[in-house]
């Protein structure tokens, strides 16, 4: 593989949206391969491209087409050779990919929490009855009711920095952002407080980096082996097999977690009505080989106890 490194004449082209987060993610994909490869940065171009979901602000994901708002761009130029590979927040996307595509290296997975943001309150709990919370995300939004069915809940869209700007004009009182992405941005301190899974179980692959390339680019495939965390990888298998059995979208409020514990793999997951009147939670525990498996019968269950139109 040596003799077909990237080189500054050749470089590697690393796609990602154009969000300060996402930056920092596509940057930290290229310092993996640095390191792992002993290259300088001009062997890898990050090229930003524009995505529906950014572009338009003034409207909730689920009226728009959901999670793919994110990826189709990106994929696009994947698929027609623009750029090498993708780096993408693993919360966004769909669990199935386009034909020709495959997602298979993960970056160490950060903090899965989620983080309570005000300018006057230091948690959920603490927010007095009325107060008025913004979010895009309807599973946090939903786990809120469930919790807090005195708040008033608004749509609230938009980059980490949108979003504390809209706290600052008095848009609303508190919003959730992911613990994870204000650490990357170096902005931890922005969080009242970090949301333990047990109080609030997060998205599923919230904290993960995922890199997706083409299926048939073995080439590409071997540097990506070079810096992929297994587990990581073992960890979204079973979130993603659950994710994909419920057929999770932006109008299904659904949260999940797995955790290895040693050689075995346990995996929480919570499904909840939009209006936060109802929720069915489960677990499982296997070998971790077993994740995708333990994934799809989590979600049979849920799906069991809800029954038809649970969703609305």
């Amino acid at each position: 593989m040596s003799d077909d490194l990237p080189t500054p004449a050749t470089p590697l082209k690393i796609g990602t949206r154009g969000s300060p987060l996402a930056l920092w993610q596509a940057h930290e994909v290229r310092r993996s391969l640095m390191a792992a490869f002993a290259l300088g940065e001009a062997a890898f171009e990050i090229v930003v491209i524009k995505v529906t979901g950014d572009q338009i602000q003034d409207k909730a994901l689920r009226d728009i087409g959901g999670k793919g708002l994110f990826t189709r761009e990106i994929e696009d130029a994947l698929l027609d050779g623009s750029i090498d590979i993708a780096v993408h927040s693993m919360k966004d996307m769909p669990t199935r990919q386009p034909d020709g595509l495959i997602l298979d290296c993960y970056l160490p997975r950060a903090d899965v929490r989620d983080a309570f943001v005000s300018p006057r309150y230091a948690s959920i709990s603490d927010l007095p009855h009325g107060a008025t919370v913004g979010s895009s995300s309807l599973r946090r939004r939903a786990q809120l009711a469930l919790r807090r069915p005195d708040l008033q809940l608004v749509e609230f869209r938009g980059n980490v920095q949108t979003r504390m700007r809209k706290l600052d004009e008095g848009v609303a009182h508190a919003t959730f952002l992911a613990m994870a992405g204000l650490t990357r941005l170096g902005m931890a301190q922005v969080a009242r407080s970090a949301i333990a899974p047990e109080d609030m179980l997060p998205a599923v692959a919230q904290g993960a980096i995922g890199i997706e390339r083409r299926t048939d680019d073995t080439h590409t495939a071997g540097f990506l082996s070079r810096i992929h965390h297994r587990e990581t990888g073992e960890r979204l298998a079973a979130e993603r097999s659950f994710l994909a059995t419920l057929d999770g979208s932006c109008e299904t409020p659904i949260a999940g977690l797995a955790i290895l514990d040693g050689p075995d793999l346990w995996l929480r997951g919570e499904i909840l009505r939009p209006d936060g009147t109802a929720s069915i939670t489960g677990e499982r525990r296997g070998p971790i080989s077993s994740g995708p498996d333990l994934g799809k019968a989590l979600a049979e269950t849920l799906l069991s106890r809800a029954g038809p139109g649970f969703f609305g």
